[in-house]
């Protein structure tokens, strides 16, 4: 991250720097660009609302990954509210709009728990290591490997292949 003029950490900067990647993680967690989108903007405002104290954190962009897994969180308890009081089924994803094994994918990935999608983002597609991840995740770095561990199996359970 680079130094504003008076030497402290621009917002700015930082929202430049990583907001692409947080919206990457999150279609990928939340299984849409759109959501995505809108999940990384209520992320980046509760930390510009913070920034002071973010960016004396040892982890700023991982307090940020930390705060959308949680917006993405409390936005799947208000759609499980919401389908449990509504009579309209979940509209399904069209897999003739997306190449065959991306859909099949991001099927695999769907059927994960948000908790080994997080981690496995985290750490495969954004490089993290598992310490670095269960700080952004709140839980130890062998829960992480752990998480990987299982989300891996079932993906090669349903894709095939060796776990890379």
């Amino acid at each position: 991250m680079m130094l504003d003029p008076a030497g402290r950490d621009s917002f700015e900067t930082f929202f430049r720097a990583h907001y692409p990647s947080v919206v990457r993680a999150l279609v990928v967690v939340s299984g849409g660009e759109p959501e995505a989108e809108d999940l990384a903007q209520e992320a980046f405002a509760r930390v510009l609302e913070r920034w002071e104290r973010v960016r004396a954190m040892e982890s700023p962009v991982g307090y940020v990954y930390r705060t959308a897994f949680n917006v993405n969180r409390n936005r799947l308890r208000h759609l499980a509210r919401s389908l449990r009081h509504s009579a309209v089924p979940a509209p399904e994803i069209d897999p003739a709009t997306e190449v065959e094994a991306r859909s099949e994918l991001r099927r695999v990935l769907a059927r994960l728990p948000a908790s080994q999608r997080e981690a496995l983002v985290l750490v495969e597609w954004l490089g993290l290591d598992a310490d670095e991840a269960g700080r952004v995740l709140g839980i130890e770095a062998s829960s992480v490997r752990g998480r990987i561990h299982r989300a891996r199996r079932t993906i090669n359970e349903h894709l095939g292949g060796e776990d890379d």
